[in-house]
């Protein structure tokens, strides 16, 4: 950070800190919750989950779905409705599910009669396709539809006759299902998660509430901010980005708060009053936490280049989260720090002069076995990392099918199971092919001609278009189904002046596939590159921004490895969501960079005082029990999205976990202290630090001398040792 960005936050840091702007502070951010908690609690109401909220704008699905409001509602999706006895369905059966079907029909959101019911070639089963009309509340209005239908099954379904509910509506409803109280159950998972730590690491029954009151008035705030630009039609929000958000501002928040928390207390021993000792934390630690923040910020709005909506529309709410979360840490919890007073870190209070033992303690021995062979230990450390990264070959990262996207089996996936084995697997899912009306009988043909097309429906026509439904033989949701519809596309673009798209189902999912490949090839290069140009500006280096960036792209690679090896071989998961890849990589690189930032920016502080080597050891002594209890308390965050029971949730958050892990008690401890150690003053190269470490080194030892001359005594090596009590 430069200098007069330092100024600025130095002047800045007065206003939290004063005896009087502090009560202001805290009286405004009452205001902002008090006027933001009532739409922070809409904001489920305005999430858009519909397929076109999640595909590339381009893409033929989201042609399809736009169209296809000229042939039908676009909020209408078939329910299939499967009946199945094992013996054979009897005449009694029948008639029941024909009884029920008028039920069906009479249900306030089915517009137009079911179809069926249809009997099995093998005499065992029964199906009744049936157009749910969701409305505008979309996908999250269809469990209710589908309630109602097991509801009137269950009065009048003959003994040993099940029946189930699947297709596009099964699946939405079971779906809806498990993201039901999603935000609730990660708060309440997070909070618990950062208490418990905090605990740990504060050792006082008090203290914790206030990083906890904290990050759950950024979290309310980016909410309501966040609600507001949903309900304008400014920000696409859904299921998936609402959930990131409370685990990554719980998570990023806290950490911020741990680090000013950390250096407030070494500012309390330095200063009697409390109002000082906050204002020269925030001015030393400002700058590291709004760098650090800064980062993810400029990680996430890399998603904006992504062309899947789902992934674009969630850089803008996770970087609202972070800037509000960041927003937050910086005045109101200082503001309460300084309003409490020293007493809120009971029972172990730091008063003016006593002795900080963080400095040589458990971290410091850590730096002193380092730097007895900083190579050797930055060698072999890297080796490892490297070993486990090639578990990245075991990544089946191509997308999951509906039976392997839960850990449950959920009815929509039995019925499914039970429709494969009695119907045309495609039935319920047909591929919607939409083409000029002129070229509709030809583009009829060059549908029916693909291989693993099982039938097709006569051409509907609309004004100048037509709809065509085709029928595939293999599940909506297999590879086989892609393939085919990938064949139909080549099919139809052959036909002259057809125009013609092919949607669905399965159409989409193919789409969704081919998307989030092209984002990972696109985005990751972006982030790499806006990290670096970051890490520059705040280190005025080159050698030691390129190295983090190494060390945090090793870091990932060794995080996808362990992951896809417990995926395959400890979890089972059948694979990984085709954009699991680029999600871990912005988490990890964005949230990861920030311990190495917490780090080096202590670093920097020391080395222009002491030298590199020792620069070096004091800042990992300084900064490695709260860079741990940062890390542990993000890698709790992101491990609660595995209590939600869909695997590409629990995926994310298991291999970001691993990953802050790795990066906060390997890459950032070993690694890269080993590095500084090694690489010495060239890490600033080519600032004029890497040109006056010599002098620097001399005078700190010269300084040091005449200490130890003046108290008569060594080191217990015999070797003087520095402030921080870490030899040389």
């Amino acid at each position: 950070m430069n200098d007069s960005t330092t100024g600025q936050v130095g002047r800045l840091a007065r206003l939290p800190s004063s005896r009087v702007t502090k009560w202001l502070v805290v009286a405004f951010w009452l205001v902002v919750v008090g006027l933001l908690a009532g739409p922070a609690g809409k904001l489920q109401g305005v999430l858009n989950n519909e397929a076109a909220s999640w595909l590339p704008e381009d893409a033929q699905s989201t042609r399809v779905v736009n169209e296809l409001s000229a042939f039908q509602s676009p909020n209408e999706f078939p329910a299939v409705v499967v009946y199945e006895r094992p013996g054979g369905v009897t005449p009694a059966d029948a008639a029941a599910v024909a009884r029920q079907v008028q039920q069906f029909n009479a249900l306030d959101a089915v517009k137009k009669d079911a179809v069926g019911p249809i009997p099995s070639k093998d005499g065992k089963a029964l199906q009744v396709i049936v157009p749910v009309d969701a409305g505008p509340d979309g996908w999250n209005a269809l469990g209710t539809t589908v309630d109602q239908m097991r509801t009137v099954a269950a009065a009048d379904t003959p003994a040993g006759l099940s029946m189930h509910v699947t297709g596009p509506v099964g699946y939405a409803a079971d779906s809806s299902e498990a993201f039901s109280g999603l935000d609730g159950k990660l708060l309440y998972s997070a909070m618990a998660v950062v208490i418990i730590i905090l605990l740990v690491t504060y050792r006082s029954p008090v203290l914790w509430l206030v990083p906890v009151l904290s990050a759950g008035t950024a979290l309310f705030v980016a909410q309501g901010v966040i609600y507001f630009l949903a309900d304008s039609g400014t920000l696409t929000v859904n299921a998936q980005s609402s959930g990131i958000l409370t685990v990554i501002v719980f998570g990023a928040g806290t950490d911020y708060a741990l680090l000013l928390v950390a250096r407030y207390r070494e500012e309390l021993r330095r200063h009697e009053d409390r109002h000082e000792a906050m204002a020269a934390a925030l001015h030393r630690a400002g700058p590291a936490i709004i760098a650090s923040g800064a980062t993810v910020i400029a990680g996430m709005l890399c998603l904006l280049f992504a062309s899947m909506s789902s992934t674009k529309g969630l850089g803008p709410v996770a970087a609202i989260g972070v800037g509000v979360a960041l927003l937050v840490m910086l005045t109101l919890l200082p503001a309460l720090l300084v309003v409490l007073g020293r007493w809120v870190f009971w029972p172990v209070r730091p008063t003016f002069g006593s002795v900080d033992h963080t400095r040589d303690g458990v971290w410091a021995r850590i730096g002193a076995r380092i730097a007895r062979a900083p190579r050797r230990t930055w060698v072999v450390t890297t080796l490892l990392l490297v070993i486990a990264s090639l578990g990245v070959l075991q990544l089946n990262a191509v997308g999951l099918s509906n039976k392997d996207s839960y850990y449950t089996t959920p009815q929509s996936v039995v019925g499914e199971e039970i429709l494969a084995r009695h119907f045309p697997a495609g039935a319920g899912s047909p591929v919607l092919v939409l083409a000029n009306a002129p070229e509709a009988a030809s583009v009829k043909a060059a549908v029916a001609a693909v291989d693993g097309v099982g039938s097709v429906g006569d051409p509907v026509v609309r004004g100048d278009r037509a709809l065509i439904q085709a029928t595939l033989d293999a599940a909506p949701d297999s590879d086989a189904a892609g393939e085919a519809v990938q064949r139909v596309r080549d099919a139809i673009a052959t036909v002259p002046g057809a125009d013609a798209v092919a949607g669905g189902d399965t159409a989409t999912r193919v789409d969704t596939l081919s998307a989030s490949s092209d984002d990972n090839l696109r985005i990751i290069p972006v982030v790499l590159g806006v990290v670096l140009l970051i890490l520059v500006l705040l280190l005025r280096a080159l050698t030691a921004p390129l190295v983090l960036i190494g060390t945090v792209v090793l870091s990932f690679g060794a995080a996808m490895g362990l992951s896809a090896l417990f995926f395959r071989h400890v979890f089972g998961f059948a694979g990984a969501d085709a954009s699991f890849p680029l999600f871990v990589f912005v988490f990890l690189v964005a949230l990861g960079i920030d311990y190495n930032i917490f780090l080096m920016t202590r670093v920097h502080e020391e080395s222009s005082r002491v030298g590199m080597r020792r620069g070096a050891l004091v800042g990992l002594a300084a900064t490695g029990g709260v860079i741990t209890s940062a890390g542990l308390v993000l890698a709790g965050t992101f491990a609660v999205l595995a209590t939600m029971p869909i695997v590409a949730f629990a995926e994310i958050g298991f291999a970001v976990a691993l990953g802050v892990l790795l990066d906060t008690l390997i890459v950032r401890s070993v690694l890269v202290t080993a590095l500084n150690l090694d690489i010495g003053a060239r890490m600033w190269w080519p600032s004029r630090l890497s040109r006056d470490d010599a002098r620097l080194a001399a005078e700190a030892d010269a300084a040091e001398a005449t200490a130890s001359a003046d108290a008569g005594g060594t080191g217990d090596s015999g070797e003087p040792v520095s402030a921080a009590g870490v030899g040389r």
